[in-house]
């Protein structure tokens, strides 16, 4: 989680419609007064850090007074306040060079990474009360372990698999060279790259996010641990496949439809060569047409046809609320397709359980525009990941705040949130199972998934952005699919299903206000077969859903029965009929937003 723009996949904030009404009414006055803002503000490039006796001894700790003392650069603090400021506050506060990281509840306080000179404006506001420096302790507190809420330690204990021979294509903005993608022998486990940016034929990341994936996927770890001044190790799902890296992305972390296109049919022209049986696709852009006709949609097919399995992120416009959606049928491109593997993001809330998890209020939700497809197919943890990173990248100059170094020396790592995090713990869950059993077809790699997703969650969850916006969700099945990732439960699972794993179709009957769902059967290669049969195995039949079949409006929205049940209600129309007017280039979906709380 971590995104300027999470609807756009562009850079700067300003074009993420949210849903909070403090928040859209604020943006547009910010946005036609910011000159005025702008020259009121204090000017902190000159200030020198001068504090009276009294402020320092009131609000400063010793150690930041030590720090702080002939400084000149940047200082990230923990500024405690008698009441939490508002979103126009923290606005103000950035514009005068602070980097807001994360907000603590809990104490009323606030982490941010400041100019030295802006401490002394700091201590002279009334409403802050104590002031202390980020102490290396915090480090580790940032970073949300997804180890525990999908069962991966207790498969890594029961289970040999590593993805040892698997490859996963990886369509993103490149990998660069780290420690923890090679093997045992010290060789690169990045067996193949290629570029297929226009005007550009190098491999290695120059945005930062195709690493930050690869590290999700494949990452040893082995530079991370005790042993290394970490507090905890960072290895992925998969740490022995093999990577085959097809950049896409520039340096700014977009690309274009041609580019993607090219490199999936790449993947597939590699795939015998490098044993590629998944695609990673951490990147999508908005929805302009059916499914049937999106040449991206029909490159995902091809490769799933020939046996690959693809991932792809579902989106992160699940805050946008600018068609009166509420972020419902937000889901991009190509995840809009019934044949691949969509996946939302959830936030582990710190903890090493995952009955408390939720889903991140940024992760698109369904149904997909035009096709109105059952999108995400499944959720796995997204929020603040930490994973490798790309040192001298686009993210990791603009946002080195997130950098997660060790207690002493370079950091090797970065912490990143999104749908584009969630997505590789999939596609290493799927390197795992394809290792276990390399009989798998695609579609029962995929319905094998989604029946043993856990579908515990509670029914409604809350969450606070990084500008202190909150937001509620419900637990449906457009925002959860069939459940959160469970990779033990996945791995211990012997089902062959027979047919093909479709997502299906929500349809809105206009006589009774009512929406069902009843499989997809228009598939370019001809198979009308669908595996599921009794859509509650797949789905689940607890209470949130209402029935122990998926049909009617109480299953698909809990206790909000008529959400799209009307024709009255403002979103209706976008979700039943209308498609994307936006234009946007194919990108990453992460950038530098910090997630949320």
């Amino acid at each position: 989680m971590n995104n300027n723009d999470k609807s756009q996949i562009t850079s700067g904030r300003k074009n993420r419609p949210l849903n909070s009404p403090a928040f859209s009414a604020a943006w547009g006055r910010v946005l036609g007064l910011a000159l005025l803002v702008l020259s009121a503000m204090p000017s902190y490039a000159g200030a020198r850090p001068v504090l009276d006796h009294d402020t320092r001894t009131a609000k400063f700790s010793r150690d930041l007074q030590q720090r702080a003392a002939g400084a000149n650069g940047m200082v990230t603090v923990i500024v405690q306040y008698r009441q939490m400021p508002n979103s126009s506050s923290f606005r103000t506060m950035q514009m005068g060079g602070a980097a807001i990281k994360s907000r603590l509840h809990t104490i009323r306080a606030v982490t941010m990474r400041v100019p030295v000179s802006m401490l002394a404006v700091l201590a002279k506001d009334p409403n802050v009360a104590y002031i202390t420096p980020d102490r290396p302790v915090s480090l580790t507190s940032a970073n949300e372990d997804y180890t525990t809420a999908v069962e991966a330690d207790v498969a890594a204990a029961q289970f040999a698999q590593d993805g040892t021979g698997v490859g996963v294509a990886i369509i993103d903005s490149g990998v660069a060279d780290h420690a923890d993608l090679h093997d045992s022998s010290g060789a690169s486990r990045v067996v193949y790259s290629q570029s297929f940016v226009a005007g550009d034929t190098t491999t290695p990341d120059k945005y930062g996010h195709g690493t930050h994936v690869a590290g999700l996927i494949g990452g040893t770890g082995a530079s991370s641990g005790t042993g290394n001044g970490y507090h905890a190790r960072y290895a992925g799902v998969a740490p022995n496949v093999n990577i085959i890296n097809l950049r896409v992305l520039d340096q700014n972390g977009s690309g274009t439809d041609s580019q993607v296109i090219a490199a999936i049919q790449q993947a597939i022209a590699l795939q015998s060569t490098y044993n590629i049986r998944v695609i990673n696709m951490s990147l999508g852009r908005p929805v302009f047409e059916s499914y049937t006709l999106d040449p991206v949609c029909q490159a995902v097919e091809s490769a799933w046809q020939a046996g690959i399995v693809v991932v792809v992120a579902a989106g992160n416009r699940g805050r946008d609320n600018s068609m009166g959606t509420h972020g419902f049928a937000t889901i991009g491109a190509p995840a809009n397709d019934p044949a691949v593997i969509t996946v939302g993001a959830t936030r582990t809330m710190n903890t090493a359980t995952r009955v408390d998890d939720a889903i991140a209020s940024y992760s698109s939700k369904g149904p997909t525009l035009i096709d109105h497809l059952v999108k995400p197919d499944l959720v796995a943890p997204g929020n603040r990941l930490v994973s490798l990173r790309a040192a001298g990248s686009t993210l990791d100059k603009n946002y080195s705040q997130f950098e997660v170094a060790p207690v002493s020396g370079t950091a090797k790592y970065f912490r990143l949130s999104g749908t584009s995090m969630a997505t590789p713990l999939v596609s290493g869950a799927v390197a795992l199972m394809l290792q276990q059993d390399p009989s798998l077809t695609p579609d029962q790699v995929k319905a094998r998934l989604m029946k043993t997703a856990w579908k515990g969650f509670n029914q409604y969850a809350s969450s606070v952005d990084d500008l202190g916006n909150a937001y509620s969700n419900q637990y449906d099945i457009f925002t959860y699919g069939a459940g959160y990732l469970d990779i033990d439960a996945a791995l211990n699972n012997t089902d062959l299903a027979t047919g093909v794993a479709l997502s299906p179709t929500a349809v809105y009957n206009s006589t009774n206000g009512t929406v069902s769902l009843v499989n997809t059967t228009s598939v370019v290669w001809g198979s009308t077969s669908v595996v599921w049969g009794a859509t509650s195995v797949v789905w689940g039949n607890s209470v949130v859903w209402g029935a122990s079949t998926i049909t009617g409006t109480s299953v698909v929205w809990g206790s909000t029965s008529v959400v799209w049940g009307a024709t009255s209600v403002s979103g209706f129309s976008v979700v039943w009929g209308a498609t994307s007017t936006t234009v946007s280039p194919m990108g990453a979906f992460s950038d530098g937003d910090d997630g949320e709380n």
